[in-house]
């Protein structure tokens, strides 16, 4: 069954090696830690990709939960569990459609997931199914490529990648609307007998004002707490290519 970004997921961990996982499941402990209100540990991994951030938070001590709707993507974090031997589990869901068993202390989603859903409404549904799956007192973390980023570092910019098992041309087209990014990835994987295969994949993601994603997560009942530059605790800037949004769900009055 093809659920989408099948062919992205083969080549995901080597066009991402420059992410640090490590780093970045560390910051996101720190916020989670200061802010959560409920007792648990349970942590929801959405948009998980193929694993990378779930095992880290796990070995945090997180009782995590892996969540994505791409099966490509869950095929090889389960192949990294089956190395690792960590207690992720994962679950083949949209996001728009979560529906856990429990519920989670912690949510987090990143490296823009949340640009690629199709709009707006979509961010909107995502927001309020996280609500609904969380404890009272729990943290919700996610990052969002930012407008800027959208408008003036990826454009109709091409980006070339060439990596141990693949060559790929990445090509963007930018629209005003909903500050859109079409990609266009075309990958040259070179086979045992000299030649090159080409695949293809492309992606869609938009980019929202901050000030809309604020508005909208307190309709849905959560308490914003900040929305920082990148991986800090800064005030957003003008300049800021990424956003982390910190909310909470809140008690019931």
């Amino acid at each position: 069954m093809s659920t989408g970004y099948e062919t992205f997921s083969q080549y995901y961990d080597g066009l991402t090696e420059n992410v640090d996982y490590k780093s970045r499941s560390q910051y996101f402990h720190k916020l989670i830690q200061k802010h959560k209100k409920s007792s648990g540990e349970v942590l929801l991994d959405l948009a998980c990709g193929t694993g990378s951030m779930s095992e880290e938070m796990c070995r945090l001590s997180y009782d995590v939960i892996g969540a994505d709707y791409s099966c490509g993507m869950l095929n090889r974090a389960m192949d990294k569990k089956l190395e690792s031997g960590l207690p992720v589990q994962y679950i083949c869901q949209d996001m728009r459609e979560l529906e856990l068993y429990g519920a989670a202390d912690a949510v987090i989603c990143t490296l823009d997931s949340m640009n690629h859903l199709s709009s707006f409404e979509d961010v909107k549904t995502v927001f309020h199914k996280v609500y609904d799956n969380m404890e009272t007192g729990g943290v919700f973390i996610f990052d969002m490529n930012t407008p800027y980023k959208h408008r003036e570092i990826l454009g109709d910019n091409v980006y070339i990648y060439d990596i141990d098992d693949v060559y790929c041309v990445w090509e963007n087209s930018f629209e005003a609307i909903d500050n859109t990014v079409n990609i266009r990835l075309d990958f040259f994987e070179l086979g045992e007998d000299g030649k090159y295969s080409r695949s293809c994949e492309e992606i869609t993601e938009h980019a929202y004002e901050p000030e809309l994603i604020w508005k909208e997560l307190e309709k849905t009942g959560f308490e914003v707490i900040g929305c920082y530059h990148a991986d800090t605790e800064e005030k957003l800037h003008d300049k800021s290519e990424r956003m982390v949004f910190v909310v909470r769900k809140q008690e019931v009055k």
